[in-house]
């Protein structure tokens, strides 16, 4: 049994990518966003030195948004060679960029995965409406993840419209995680993905240490216990459909 994990920030850990990736020998493979030029420039050299094994993305996380102008020309520059564009999105929980820059940066980001034909990942935090409004605007639902999915079953249903593909992490196993689980009743599995978004949310049993790889299929096993489904089966059509979404 092997799974994928969609969101792994292995250049933001700290921790050296060797003994992440050695301790999670059924991970086949992972996604390492970048959040600015800087760590999507380390996601480029950790694909190139794993293989097979990272997928690199580039793009600018919602917080720093407001650095966009700066950093476009750089990020923009690794967009042919990643195999997704983002982490991007709209962040209204910390507002740590003004809402219109993140919008920008977002609308700017969508373009960009359009015109290299790359999967968009994307950050929502307390932004359902104004998310689903720009996916809308754009067109760009079917070749995005909403990464680290947190909404309940109404904004599922909308977002299930547009075609998005929703990215499962830690969040869905705590034990308040319980609108997520009810969300996750009315998605699809074939329109699911798991994720760690290491070293960030570690699931139970592990809440409060650095998250990583090999906890993946504890989100998978949440998943396994909301679709009354065998893990292998969340492990296999999740791992489908993230080969599928990434190009695989």
């Amino acid at each position: 049994m092997s799974w994928v994990d969609t969101h792994c920030h292995l250049q933001l850990d700290g921790r050296p990518p060797t003994s992440l990736l050695d301790r999670a020998p059924h991970v086949a493979w992972l996604v390492a966003p970048g959040v600015d030029a800087d760590s999507s420039r380390a996601s480029l050299s950790l694909a190139e030195q794993f293989g097979d094994r990272v997928v690199a993305t580039a793009g600018l996380h919602p917080h720093e948004a407001s650095s966009w102008p700066e950093q476009r020309a750089e990020i923009e520059s690794m967009a042919h060679l990643v195999g997704a564009i983002g982490e991007t999105g709209l962040d209204f929980y910390r507002d740590l960029s003004p809402r219109d820059a993140q919008e920008a940066s977002l609308r700017d980001h969508i373009e960009i995965a359009a015109d290299v034909d790359k999967p968009l990942i994307v950050h929502c935090r307390d932004a359902f409406s104004d998310v689903h409004r720009i996916l809308s605007d754009t067109g760009a639902g079917l070749r995005t993840v909403l990464h680290c999915w947190t909404g309940g079953r109404r904004w599922a249903r909308r977002f299930l419209d547009l075609g998005v593909t929703f990215s499962f992490a830690g969040p869905v196993a705590f034990e308040t995680g319980e609108t997520i689980r009810l969300s996750a009743e009315v998605i699809p599995p074939e329109r699911a993905l798991v994720e760690t978004d290491t070293p960030y949310l570690a699931p139970p049993p592990h809440r409060g240490k650095p998250n990583e790889p090999a906890w993946v299929s504890l989100v998978g096993e949440a998943l396994a216990r909301v679709w009354g489904m065998d893990v292998e089966r969340v492990a296999s059509m999740t791992s489908e459909n993230a080969a599928r979404v990434f190009g695989r």
